[in-house]
């Protein structure tokens, strides 16, 4: 069984937002949370580098390992997921994740706060594939129409990969030799020229 992973090619990316734009405008996401952020490292300076960061759907999640109700769940295809119906908004989550993925939609104070709100991979959530009361609190299910996550189909630079864990580290894996393994090397040609 496939297990759908994340991965941002930092010598590809050209910190456009368009992949925080793209999630945010598929999914509708609440003013206050970006499910998926750009950080640069280094800012300025030589050797600066830029990447994509979001819920990185990690095969034993911290999140779920602290949630005191269980709300969240990982599919068959190792995404996961947060039942929102189920959350109490304690924030374990938020302080357990080191990618500062599960975030609250509201800026008050804590304990009115709300339920949790994170990247779904654009997997959706437990309500029926496609259905209303899905998209209200979840957003779109691009997964069950045979799509790939709105973020990385929009990146312009392909540096935003996803898809299954196996594949998308053989194209990364070819991308580094054919820019011959070396981490400094740049350039048009050696980052783009093989259009993988």
């Amino acid at each position: 069984m496939a297990r759908m992973k994340f991965l941002c090619d930092a010598d590809r990316c050209i910190e456009c937002n368009g992949c925080v734009t793209a999630c945010k405008n598929e999914n509708e996401v609440p003013w206050g949370v970006n499910r998926r952020r750009v950080v640069t490292l280094n800012d300025g300076e030589a050797g600066e580098k830029s990447i994509s960061v979001a819920c990185m759907h990690c095969t034993d999640a911290p999140c779920a390992a602290v949630c005191p109700v269980d709300c969240f769940y990982t599919t068959t295809d190792g995404i996961v997921l947060h039942d929102k119906d189920l959350c109490i908004g304690c924030g374990y989550c938020f302080y357990a994740c080191p990618f500062g993925a599960p975030q609250y939609p509201q800026q008050e104070a804590f304990g009115v706060r709300g339920k949790m709100d994170k990247c779904t991979f654009c997997a959706g959530g437990p309500p029926a594939d496609n259905s209303d009361d899905e998209y209200a609190k979840y957003g779109a299910n691009r997964i069950a129409e045979g799509k790939l996550p709105a973020c990385a189909e929009m990146c312009a630079t392909k540096a935003l990969i996803a898809g299954d864990g196996d594949l998308i580290a053989d194209i990364y894996r070819k991308r580094v030799l054919k820019r011959g393994g070396r981490p400094d090397t740049w350039g048009w040609d050696a980052a783009y020229g093989d259009k993988v």
